[in-house]
């Protein structure tokens, strides 16, 4: 079996879970035999080369409509359905927060595509998103697809309830890399017992909130993350309110990224919406208790041995992290992920969509 799995054209230059999913889930794949090859979305692509295309992240349609108009192949579709909607206007900027009063979710999502083209020099793939927009070319990828593969059961029933008419849904869990979790790691000093938040700085993940909750505190925090394109204002506002006990750095990789969650006390991720949130599950199996977002579809990874907290309230940050680092870790969670949240088992029931789509 050959697929092409396809996502935006920015998947590798600005690099996001989505990116990480699809490297994992393809790796894995051809481990059973699948012929996959990633494929973004700006290059000219055979399709008659492949039984079964496989796009990823419903919210950039514009990157994937051509492609399917085009190919006539049959495809299944990973959703990725964030909801950008929820990021408080605040902390947005002026600018954004008044077009967020002005137009609905979908409207600016249509409008940050076309000030990307503008901003970044991101072309358009598929010109009909021009006139069909955010919701009607999401409709259209979504209902002709033979099979829609949400990360959750909760991302499937939100997908349902905004769009009529689409094919069945079969979950696909995101997931950890369990051999890379049994490895053994030097310690970080640096790390060691400090409070951790990996993620790209970006208004979605929320850090400012999270600096805003832990100035001063009795904590060394550490956000480790590449500044996301067009969010540079706000990797700077998140500087400039640092206090000291908070150290902002660049992306952590491999053996240097497992090594600090395996040092650290905490990790939390307070985004505005979160489908699943790896750096959670990563940071779960190397030990550390997990601070996440109470919006999104978390809870179905994390049930109750997180501690939730509202992003948009620093004080609820603040309590959750207090909490989370008096309490002993939690076996159970860890034993669960590598039980039900893997790569190797997602690229399993990503093989068995793909037959049951052709």
């Amino acid at each position: 079996m050959r697929v092409a799995m396809i996502s935006r054209a920015t998947l590798f230059s600005s690099p996001g879970g989505d990116t990480r999913q699809i490297e994992e889930t393809a790796k894995r794949l051809r481990v059973l035999g699948v012929e996959a090859e990633i494929v973004t979305t700006r290059r000219t692509i055979d399709y008659g080369r492949y039984d079964l295309l496989h796009f990823f992240n419903i919210i950039r349609p514009a990157d994937m409509l051509r492609h399917v108009r085009r190919s006539k192949r049959p495809y299944v579709v990973s959703t990725i359905f964030v909801e950008y909607g929820a990021v408080d206007e605040t902390c947005r900027g002026v600018g954004v927060g008044v077009l967020q009063k002005l137009f609905s979710a979908n409207a600016l999502e249509y409008l940050k595509t076309i000030g990307r083209t503008m901003r970044n020099g991101e072309r358009i793939v598929s010109p009909e998103f021009l006139w069909r927009g955010q919701a009607g070319s999401m409709a259209a990828i979504l209902r002709g697809a033979r099979l829609l593969l949400p990360n959750s059961r909760s991302e499937g029933r939100r997908l349902a309830e905004k769009f009529a008419g689409l094919p069945p849904c079969r979950v696909i869990p995101n997931g950890v890399d369990a051999g890379a979790a049994a490895k053994s790691y030097p310690g970080s000093a640096a790390h060691r017992g400090a409070v951790l938040c990996m993620g790209r700085i970006e208004t979605l993940k929320n850090q400012l909130a999270l600096i805003r909750a832990l100035n001063g505190a009795p904590y060394r925090l550490y956000i480790h993350g590449r500044t996301a394109p067009n969010h540079r204002a706000y990797y700077m506002k998140c500087r400039s309110e640092a206090a000291p006990n908070v150290h902002i750095e660049g992306p952590l990789t491999d053996d240097a990224l497992y090594a600090a969650y395996a040092s650290a006390k905490v990790h939390v991720l307070p985004s505005y919406f979160e489908t699943t949130g790896l750096s959670s599950l990563e940071a779960s199996v190397m030990g550390c208790n997990v601070v996440v977002t109470d919006r999104g579809d978390t809870r179905e990874y994390f049930g109750d041995e997180a501690w939730y907290c509202e992003p948009d309230r620093p004080e609820s940050i603040r309590a959750a992290v207090d909490a989370a680092y008096k309490a002993p870790f939690r076996e159970s969670l860890r034993t669960r992920i590598l039980r039900d949240f893997t790569w190797t088992r997602a690229a399993e029931e990503t093989f068995r969509a793909y037959k049951e789509a052709l």
